[in-house]
């Protein structure tokens, strides 16, 4: 498997361990899996911008979650692309910051949530949100995150 890491935004590069943390939960969710998967650490204006052209939705989100079509023709022995995770700085951070959450906890929390989406999971409806949650949850267990669910 392979995680890129991509950081457009500076203001991501604030956040001290954020590769090696949220390449772990990438891999956590992965785990032995041939795949690939691109995360890309950028500003709430262009994760705007990709939410208003592909999901017809005004203004930034915390994360997005792309994933690739099975018809890409992939090099014999190299792994299969999954898709990319696009997420926005001041979104995350301020979402972090209103929850009380330490900003790299939340951040790994989002990777988690965008490689369950590339691998199928969504939350459209209760039951869905309810499977989505618990592998979430469970995936965070391993990384000593507590549950982002659990209210105080």
């Amino acid at each position: 498997m392979t995680i890129a890491i991509d950081v457009e935004d500076d203001a991501w590069n604030s956040v001290p361990g954020l590769e090696a943390m949220v390449e772990r939960a990438a891999l956590e969710v992965l785990r032995d899996d041939r795949r690939a998967v691109t995360l890309v650490f950028t500003d709430d204006a262009t994760v705007a911008e990709l939410n208003a052209r592909f999901r017809g939705k005004s203004g930034p989100t915390n994360v997005l979650s792309f994933p690739y079509t099975d018809d890409l023709v992939i090099p014999p022995g190299e792994p299969r692309p999954l898709g990319d995770i696009i997420l926005a700085y001041g979104t995350v951070a301020g979402e972090a910051e209103a929850q009380g959450k330490p900003l790299l906890a939340h951040t790994s929390h989002l990777v988690v949530h965008g490689v369950l989406h590339l691998l199928g999971h969504d939350h459209r409806d209760d039951s869905e949100a309810q499977r989505m949650e618990a592998a979430e949850i469970a995936h965070l267990k391993i990384l000593d995150i507590e549950n982002p669910y659990e209210r105080p």
